[in-house]
């Protein structure tokens, strides 16, 4: 069997619009991207890790901490249409993406999205997603609720808490997870593809899969995890590894 060579890819850009420069953002004294970064790194599975960013402010921290960086279009409308863009710049197989504001993702959660059985030359495509376990977090509108078919497959995701539990009040609602495992066929069907109606309304990427009719499969993990759209989150994700770190579940 040859060797299958699998990527993991930060896509990160410095003009978020609901805050701005976070991935550059002090946590514990290293840049938020570190944090993904090192997780990536230590994943079991994964062969090269890279950032790729359209912001020479990023560059220039990923090189000050020894993280490989590729340099991407200002022009990408999406994270997806940037993560297919280094897909062209990097040899691989498969392209874990794990998304610049998350933190607090473990090593546990990408391990999880490691494909097995799955044919390179394919159009794969497979995200995260976990149980919400903070009821706040059904009406948050920064959380991406997932509803799935009986082999996991997304069938809508939406803001707002879905689906209504009207028949049946025993239902976990479900989060998407900004962790994702894609061929490079798919992404670049992910990338000719047209951008949707639902997808403008709802502001969600990965419906440019759903409503151009390709599968979208959704693996659950139990892993903790925290994306950062806020100060607030940052507030947050600073307390929780420091926490880690006095408990010595974290080295440096």
């Amino acid at each position: 069997m040859s060797f299958v060579k699998i990527i993991g890819i930060v896509p990160a850009r410095y003009k978020s619009t609901r805050f701005e420069g976070k991935v550059l953002a002090d946590i514990c004294g290293k840049p938020m991207i570190w944090w993904v970064y090192k997780q990536l790194i230590n994943s079991r599975g994964i062969t090269e890790v890279y950032v790729a960013t359209d912001d020479n402010r990023i560059k220039d921290v990923c090189e000050a901490y020894n993280m490989n960086v590729v340099m991407t279009s200002e022009d990408h409308p999406t994270h997806l249409d940037r993560l297919y863009e280094a897909s062209t710049k990097i040899d691989g197989d498969f392209f874990i993406n794990v998304n610049g504001d998350e933190p607090l993702i473990e090593k546990e959660c990408i391990e999880t999205m490691i494909p097995h059985g799955v044919d390179p030359e394919s159009s794969y495509a497979a995200n995260a997603m976990m149980i919400l376990e903070d009821p706040i977090d059904v009406v948050d509108s920064s959380k991406i609720k997932i509803a799935t078919d009986i082999e996991g497959y997304g069938l809508y995701m939406a803001r707002s808490p879905i689906p209504f539990p009207k028949g049946c009040s025993d239902y976990k609602f479900k989060k998407f997870v900004g962790v994702q495992c894609f061929t490079k066929s798919a992404l670049r069907f992910c990338f000719e593809a047209k951008r949707g109606y639902l997808e403008s309304i709802e502001d969600i990427d990965e419906f440019r899969f759903l409503e151009n009719g390709h599968k979208l499969k959704f693996i659950e993990t139990s892993a903790t995890t925290l994306s950062v759209d806020t100060p607030k989150d940052l507030e947050k994700v600073r307390k929780i590894i420091e926490k880690r770190i006095r408990e010595g579940r974290i080295a440096f």
